[in-house]
């Protein structure tokens, strides 16, 4: 379960998102003045710790953007040249917001979910104190096998590949799309679905030797 606070959020994470995505080599074509979100999804940390967003973005005429962020009450240690920004959460204070590429919490996350044919988390808004459903604008879901044993990640490195980011831990690789609809490489997949009815994949994951 994924708890969201009705809070206000200084810098919006639009605005955040604005500022850094045109550093990004696979956001071509994108005309961030007119970004807008498409939808969101977001995973559990286990932890309770660190919070995992996903979004589906578009700007102007250019393609489908998927891109995550990782939102941590503290600096992530020598992750310093993947920080997005820093916000002031209203309820939770300072929020440190990372390219979740490079954050353990999003690879371990993604990789369960893709490797063990899971899904999105469940949604729940906490508005002072009371707390009620939401309903997922981004639907996910891996191809992989419940039960399937997925390696503990405590470290990752990343690296741009054209469209997609490959992230590396032990015994295990992933391959994030950013650019939806772009070619894929083999392995187990996560499959997003958003209004519409369109689809797409998100992401790819391979246990490694």
């Amino acid at each position: 379960m994924a708890l969201i606070y009705e809070a206000t959020l200084v810098p919006g994470k639009l605005d955040l998102l604005q500022a850094w995505l045109p550093r990004q080599e696979w956001s071509a074509g994108t005309d961030v003045d007119r970004l807008e979100k498409v939808g969101t999804y977001r995973f559990d940390d286990p932890e309770g710790e660190v919070g995992v967003e996903a979004f589906l973005l578009r700007g102007g005429g250019g393609p489908m953007l998927h891109l995550a962020l990782t939102y941590r009450a503290a600096p992530l240690p020598v992750a310093e040249e993947h920080l997005v920004g820093v916000m002031q959460h209203s309820v939770l204070g300072t929020r440190w917001v990372y390219d979740a590429d490079a954050d353990p919490v999003w690879a371990s996350t993604l990789a369960t979910a893709v490797l063990t044919g899971g899904s999105e988390a469940e949604l729940v808004l906490d508005a002072d104190g009371s707390r009620e459903p939401l309903e997922s604008t981004v639907t996910v879901r891996g191809s992989g096998t419940p039960g399937t044993p997925v390696p503990a990640v405590t470290e990752v490195s990343c690296h741009d590949e054209g469209p997609h980011t490959r992230i590396s831990a032990p015994g295990l690789e992933l391959s994030v799309v950013h650019v939806v609809g772009s070619p894929v490489p083999a392995g187990a997949t996560l499959t997003g679905r958003w209004a519409g009815g369109s689809s797409g994949v998100l992401a790819i994951a391979e246990l490694a030797g």
